[in-house]
């Protein structure tokens, strides 16, 4: 990516100089709100992939420099300014953020965050509207949880021994340290309905405290032997570049064992790497290095920055890919975490080969971003303005794959719908997993549709708030 740099850089200093007002730096802004505004105003102007939709972004929307700096004074903060230029919130930008330290934004796009090591799912109480417990999804590996020995499908009810409900879960569950009371879920041996089922304290407690933690989105691998067949299955959280090298060893693991079906498991994958991504549909093939494997489009203003991203056979600074050469590969989804970078796999990959999806529609972010600094180049923190920290993660290009076809913004439909049961989570990797026990069925029947079907009722599911990074796709 050095050309974008280089022509982006050409591209902002002919946009200073031929702005339809005289240029802002030369008017010096005392206050740090204003200062703060005016960086995210020209940055949106210029990268912002809906710029032509905003009326407010438009290049000439000032005609003096007195109109200019009266609209950056009429918001209260960068935040108020930032979230007015976003393009259908709701329904079409609903990933754009701003952040105002970019060093804890570093940290997130690096995999290093504050964390105890667990990931759980919330849902109501069966029979209540109000009651909240937990189930633990995932547990991070040589984290707080793991080291306590937390597992995954373990209740919870309360926190600090008091009941989570919707009016306390979040303030509890976001704490630094605190308690978790375990439970155990209890059916009254009724598998057709929640509506008498309980949730029990066992007088079980984990006392949990948040780290820094760098996460190795490598979760899990194995190779499982089914009827002679060699199936590779890798859980896969995060295309995150720092550990490239990691995903190409796993793929080296499945080339050693002869493996020749894949199942990748992606449905607690937000996002990531474009570049990442890349690498991953090349290891999953090998036979179309050169060709294009996805597209990313930007607004007017970088349009001669459109990238081809292609099937490659080697990473930079790491060797050669380890690729399986395969012609299907099955992956796992879930609705609310399988997102961008991971639809891009799924979006980049079927002109190519078969992929059947099975779990969950997906979220539906087919856009790009990449963080936005206060220097120069935008795009670098080497030259940033010192007075403040803030930076943006704006939307600033379209994915698609090589038929220019984007994800769909409703998400990507599975071809085996099948959601994950709290009573039923199973062990990630194991052949009785439901997700992969689907995955294993499918391959059995050769292709044939499935009549692979959750058996347990759904339980009502809270919707936890998740940050545009967690469903982030970043360009490098």
């Amino acid at each position: 990516m050095k050309k974008f740099k280089i022509l982006l850089f050409t591209c902002i200093i002919l946009f200073s100089v031929t702005s339809c007002f005289e240029d802002m730096d030369d008017n010096i802004i005392d206050a740090s709100t204003e200062e703060i505004n005016d960086f995210v105003w020209k940055a949106m102007n210029f990268v912002y992939l809906y710029k032509s939709e905003i009326p407010n972004l438009s290049d000439d929307r000032f005609t003096t420099t007195d109109e200019y700096v009266d609209y950056l004074n009429s918001y209260a903060s960068p935040e108020a300014l930032f979230e007015s230029l976003l393009y259908l919130p709701n329904e079409i930008d609903r990933f754009s953020g701003i952040y105002s330290n970019y060093f804890d934004l570093q940290n997130a796009l690096s995999g290093i965050s504050l964390s105890n090591g667990i990931e759980y799912n919330l849902y109501y109480v069966p029979g209540s509207d109000t009651e909240v417990f937990g189930a633990i999804t995932l547990v991070l590996a040589n984290s707080p949880a793991e080291n306590l020995g937390l597992e995954r499908g373990q209740i919870f009810r309360a926190i600090n021994d008091e009941n989570l409900t919707l009016n306390n879960y979040v303030n509890l569950l976001s704490s630094t340290s605190y308690t978790l009371n375990l439970a155990d879920y209890d059916d009254n041996d009724t598998s057709d309905t929640n509506d008498d089922d309980t949730i029990v304290l066992s007088g079980i407690n984990a006392s949990l405290t948040k780290v820094s933690y760098t996460e190795n989105p490598v979760h899990k691998t194995e190779v499982l032997n089914v009827n002679g067949t060699s199936i590779g299955y890798l859980m896969y959280n995060g295309f995150t570049n720092e550990f490239d090298n990691n995903l190409n060893d796993a793929f080296g693991e499945f080339n050693a064992a002869g493996v020749s079906e894949l199942v990748i498991d992606l449905r607690y994958n937000g996002g990531g790497s474009v570049q990442t991504a890349a690498y991953l549909g090349s290891m999953v093939t090998g036979q179309f290095t050169g060709e294009v494997y996805s597209k990313l489009f930007y607004n007017e203003n970088l349009a001669s920055n459109d990238t081809n991203y292609l099937f490659t056979n080697s990473i930079d600074g790491g060797g050669s890919i380890n690729s399986l050469n395969l012609s299907k590969v099955y992956i796992l989804t879930t609705n609310r975490r399988t997102a961008s970078a991971s639809e891009l796999v799924i979006n980049s990959l079927k002109p190519y080969i078969e992929v059947v999806v099975i779990g969950e529609n997906t979220v539906g972010k087919t856009q790009a971003s990449r963080t936005v600094y206060d220097s120069p180049t935008l795009f670098s923190d080497t030259e940033a303005n010192p007075s403040h920290t803030y930076a943006l993660q704006p939307l600033i290009a379209n994915s698609t794959n090589v038929n220019e076809e984007l994800v769909p913004s409703t998400g990507m439909v599975p071809d085996i719908d099948l959601s994950e049961s709290v009573t039923n989570l199973g062990i990630l990797g194991d052949v009785n997993e439901p997700l992969l026990a689907a995955a294993i069925s499918h391959m059995s029947l050769s292709g044939r549709s499935s009549t692979f079907t959750e058996e347990l009722p759904k339980l009502r599911e809270i919707s936890l708030p998740i940050s545009a990074l967690q469903q982030d796709m970043q360009i490098d």
